[in-house]
């Protein structure tokens, strides 16, 4: 690898380290907010409302997102569904906190970038602004779209620990809900196996570009 390639992937890393650290953040401490209004004060009583990323963390899930910059996952926050008045469906809520959290920065970051050139192109601050500081910006907030559409869609996969698997189990008859269970304890071996060998590029991908070009429109293949 040539120097100027270790430089741009320097780079690149530099410019994808704080959208990937807030969205993983957002989205674990929506998980554990929602909890907590639900009258589960364990994520809280344990330090995870919180916007120290280090708290939220999960090392393999960090690097699978880093080097994807699309899927990756973040340390569970804890859940004690026995502070639920209805624990199957109140976890239904506190599983669809952590990608709703995402759609909505998603939607936010490209709602901003679309207005960001207008604003760098103001008199008052187009004298200020340079190309060294603007196209970072401009990147990081692209990439903020890409990444929590990519947490948000990834996470509703119906497999544990996957958020997707507590929504589904609060909506299928409880019956069914307990084979969803059962999958915890090989849940993260099959999400691994799923993600080395490229199935959910071919089942989530699609759904991935689809949003891109929904929220961007033109700008989705510009950066």
């Amino acid at each position: 690898m040539d120097s100027a390639r270790i430089l741009n992937e320097i780079r690149l890393l530099i410019l994808v380290a704080p959208p990937i650290l807030f969205s993983i953040t957002f989205h674990e401490m929506s998980h554990g907010w929602m909890a907590y209004k639900l009258g589960d004060p364990t994520a809280k009583s344990q330090g995870r409302l919180s916007f120290n990323p280090l708290k939220h963390l999960d090392p393999i899930g960090t690097i699978v997102l880093f080097l994807t910059k699309t899927i990756g996952w973040a340390k569970p926050v804890p859940v004690d569904p026995r502070y639920f008045k209805n624990p199957r469906r109140d976890m239904m809520w506190v599983g669809l906190a952590g990608p709703v959290a995402n759609f909505i920065l998603a939607i936010i970051s490209a709602i901003v970038l679309r207005f960001l050139p207008a604003i760098f192109a103001m008199p008052s601050l187009s004298h200020i602004l340079t190309p060294a500081i603007i196209n970072p910006i401009l990147i990081m907030t692209f990439l903020s779209v890409q990444i929590n559409i990519g947490l948000g869609v990834f996470n509703l996969i119906p497999i544990p620990p996957l958020d997707g698997s507590r929504i589904l189990a609060g909506i299928v008859p409880a019956e069914w809900a307990i084979y969803i269970y059962r999958l915890e304890r090989y849940g993260f071996i099959i999400v691994l196996l799923l993600v080395f060998t490229g199935v959910t590029d071919h089942i989530i991908i699609p759904i991935i570009t689809f949003l891109n070009h929904l929220l961007l429109g033109p700008m989705a293949g510009r950066f």
